[in-house]
């Protein structure tokens, strides 16, 4: 896990350097065939990719995003009218049975089909229209890392060529520097874990496009370190679950600059009044003098390419704290690296 981690630089170069025609290919699909609607069909962690994508397809290009629930297509058998849709599967081994069956029927609806697998020749290749590739080589760590951030590194193309906007390849390419600044930390945050080695549950936060963000960190705490991690938005929190944080209750805020950053600011405020135990991750001198624990990001990235960057905090703190906590993050128990579901 850890070396796939220190990995994630080279793959997103890869993805940006191999996959741009891929992606342009898809986009002009999309353009011919007049699509209004993108639904995305997803597991696990590429379900948290799906997050992302929903956010950037939106926010960048104005285009609505439903992420589609499975079993719609392999239980219920619904008919949709998907005939200005792109349905996109995203699964890493392209094996996921409910993803490419999704994939498949949708295919047969009308729907203009695309794939984001890091397996060539896979199932969903297999039957999807349009397939792109996360090059990440392979991932032997049950829990995903490289293609995880491979797989936003290519909804993160789509969008940025659908916007015919490219200064945002560019900022992906920012990105993929700063992730490897992110490993200078790694010496402090060995540390840190040991506060936490008998931590049981915890709450992890964010805004807006790193909702993705807080999803996939608390899943690799929940996958390697047995950790019951509920993932939040900074605003949902306030809905209810605030309730349940009293003092000395681990919440984890991400907390990069931008459009967000006003929203975790005021719930740092808030949770610093119910003596939370913070741990925060940020680049902003500000919010990281509330913290328990500062995990200080070493650069200053665009807030539209900081889900690709902060989650490799995520990934590390999880990869630290299973070692000591005496587990092996390479195999978590009771996961394999493919799961099949209907």
């Amino acid at each position: 896990m850890l070396d796939e981690i220190h990995e994630q630089p080279q793959v997103i170069e890869r993805v940006i350097a191999l996959e741009h025609d891929n992606v342009k290919r898809l986009c002009r699909a999309m353009s011919e065939r007049g699509v209004i609607g993108i639904a995305i069909a997803s597991r696990g962690t590429s379900d948290n990719a799906a997050t992302f994508a929903k956010y950037i397809f939106e926010v960048v290009n104005g285009i609505p995003v439903c992420l589609i629930a499975p079993s719609v297509f392999t239980l219920y058998r619904a008919e949709l009218n998907l005939a200005q849709y792109l349905v996109l599967g995203i699964s890493q081994s392209g094996e996921s049975t409910d993803v490419v069956e999704v994939i498949k029927q949708a295919r047969s609806m009308g729907a203009l089909t695309a794939g984001i697998t890091n397996v060539h020749e896979s199932s969903l290749h297999q039957v999807a229209e349009y397939c792109m590739y996360c090059h990440a080589g392979e991932e032997r760590s049950v829990a995903a890392t490289k293609t995880y951030t491979s797989t936003l590194a290519l909804i993160y193309l789509i969008s940025s060529t659908l916007s015919k906007n490219e200064d945002m390849v560019d900022g992906l390419r920012t990105a993929a520097g700063a992730i490897a600044r992110i490993f200078s930390i790694e010496g402090g945050m060995a540390q840190a874990v040991e506060r936490y080695r008998y931590m049981e549950e915890c709450i992890v936060t964010a805004r807006g496009l790193n909702q993705a963000t807080a999803q996939e960190a608390a899943l690799k705490l929940e996958e390697t370190c047995y950790i019951v991690a509920k993932p939040f938005s900074s605003a949902e929190i306030m809905h209810g679950p605030i309730a349940v944080i009293e003092e000395g209750f681990p919440v984890f805020l991400y907390a990069p600059s931008g459009k967000g950053y006003p929203s975790m600011l005021e719930l740092a405020d808030k949770l610093e009044e119910k003596s939370a135990e913070m741990i925060i991750i940020s680049a902003e001198e500000h919010i990281l003098r509330k913290a328990r624990t500062p995990l200080r990001v070493p650069v200053n990235v665009p807030e539209i390419v900081s889900p690709v960057v902060y989650i490799a905090v995520g990934q590390l703190f999880a990869q630290y704290l299973s070692a000591a906590k005496g587990y092996d993050p390479d195999k978590p128990r009771g996961l394999s690296k493919v799961t099949m579901t209907m």
